[in-house]
């Protein structure tokens, strides 16, 4: 007797696929962040309003971000084991359709920052350039990952921004509104997306390798670990050093501390280069960055 065939997935289906809805990892390594740097810039709690759009803002602009990224690299997924699957990349979604769904997702995520004030609403070009940026980069950098480590960040100038902006246009607002605490606070956050980014090219070098793509985890060889557990180093340091500067203590302290924990943690998961060992890593990178934004958060609610 012949078997049934399963049935073809709904468009609804393929869309939450396409912007990798059961995979929640993703929006909330930006999302951490991002709230962080909300409570920091606000000293507390920030308010509903400005809550609610950070937040799905973040998931909004992430799922853009798959869209985008879907399209441009379907021609090498095909050949990543990980990838094939994707819902564009197996002809189940055209490039076009998966185009118009990130547009309307971005669309729907400016919305939401036209709500806040000039100097955000300013910094959401340059972050929508960063994010269509990042795909192509993997083309010609030898470290793509700064890159998206740049478009993870973004939601910190821009919290600063939604926070302590005025009404006025042009970007002397910008910089009026962004202090410099905010630049570094985005560059020590790059150093975070450069190690669970690497660790996640890890899982996918061998593919990598074959079909010509540039990577972090080739870059580096086989000094990939030591790097990786480096660029934690680097953030956390850089974190804990600014944190102290705009006057969080010592319970910001120790979320720093459980943090790195993790971080050492992620090194017995990394070293082997296994595939299920790198990926289990980087999926677990959003409780590290969890756990940080909690000192940030508890630490100004006790003052």
């Amino acid at each position: 007797m012949q078997a049934t065939p399963a049935p073809a997935p709904s468009r609804l289906a393929l869309y939450l696929d396409l912007i990798r809805w059961n995979r929640p990892a993703g929006w909330l390594l930006l999302l951490w962040p991002t709230l962080s740097a909300l409570w920091i810039a606000a000293d507390g709690w920030p308010g509903w309003h400005l809550l609610g759009v950070f937040a799905a803002g973040t998931v909004l602009m992430r799922s853009a971000g798959c869209c985008a990224n879907d399209v441009a690299d379907r021609e090498f997924d095909r050949h990543v084991k990980r990838t094939a699957e994707r819902p564009v990349t197996r002809g189940a979604i055209a490039p076009a359709e998966a185009l118009a769904v990130g547009a309307v997702l971005a669309l729907v995520a400016f919305g939401l920052v036209l709500t806040t004030n000039p100097a955000a609403i300013q910094l959401s070009f340059l972050a929508l350039a960063v994010t269509l940026a990042y795909p192509y980069a993997k083309r010609v950098l030898s470290m793509p990952q700064a890159v998206l480590g740049v478009a993870f960040s973004f939601g910190i100038p821009m919290a600063f921004a939604a926070v302590q902006g005025s009404a006025d246009w042009g970007w002397a607002s910008v910089t009026a509104a962004v202090p410099p605490q905010a630049a570094w606070l985005l560059l020590g956050n790059l150093f975070w997306v450069l190690a669970y980014d690497t660790e996640y090219a890890m899982v996918d070098r061998d593919d990598d390798l074959r079909i010509g793509m540039k990577t972090s985890a080739i870059t580096l060889g086989r000094y990939d670990v030591a790097a990786v557990m480096g660029f934690y180093a680097v953030y956390l340091a850089s974190w804990a050093l600014l944190g102290r500067s705009l006057g969080l203590g010592g319970v910001f302290l120790a979320g720093i501390a459980l943090a790195a924990a993790q971080a050492v943690w992620h090194y017995t998961l990394i070293r082997g280069r296994t595939r299920e060992g790198c990926f289990r890593a980087f999926r677990a990178n959003h409780w590290l960055g969890a756990t940080v934004f909690a000192g940030v958060a508890l630490d100004l609610a006790l003052r």
